[in-house]
């Protein structure tokens, strides 16, 4: 019995050590930040807003990406990483390079937030 209060403690001691390991989301300087990544055609500008010390608004600028194809990306991408404030978020399906690229072009903004 001593053996199974013991391990039960052990157990709980790793759990409580676990729940203080989690990753928090990085807090970022407000302003507005430039970035630029790699699309299917070339060159994705993006505006990203950070309010708050959280990801407000997400922009695409510029690109060159093929009408028709990119917009569903374009509309999709921005908008999740807003929402989870990460840029950890799905890509489009027929877009994958154009999400790619907006993503690439998000963190590249946010390294000057820091």
């Amino acid at each position: 019995m001593r053996k199974s209060i013991l391990a039960v403690a052990l157990v709980l001691a790793m759990m409580l050590t676990l729940v203080g390991c989690g990753e928090k989301a990085p807090v970022y300087n407000d302003s507005t930040y430039e970035g630029t990544g790699q699309g299917n055609n070339g060159d994705i500008t993006v505006s990203v807003e950070v309010k708050d010390g959280k990801i407000a608004n997400v922009e695409v600028v510029s690109h060159e990406e093929t009408e028709g194809i990119c917009e569903p990306a374009i509309e999709q991408v921005p908008a999740s990483i807003v929402e989870k404030n990460s840029t950890e978020v799905d890509t489009v399906s027929g877009a994958t390079n154009t999400s790619n690229g907006i993503i690439e072009a998000v963190k590249a903004a946010l390294e000057g937030a820091k």
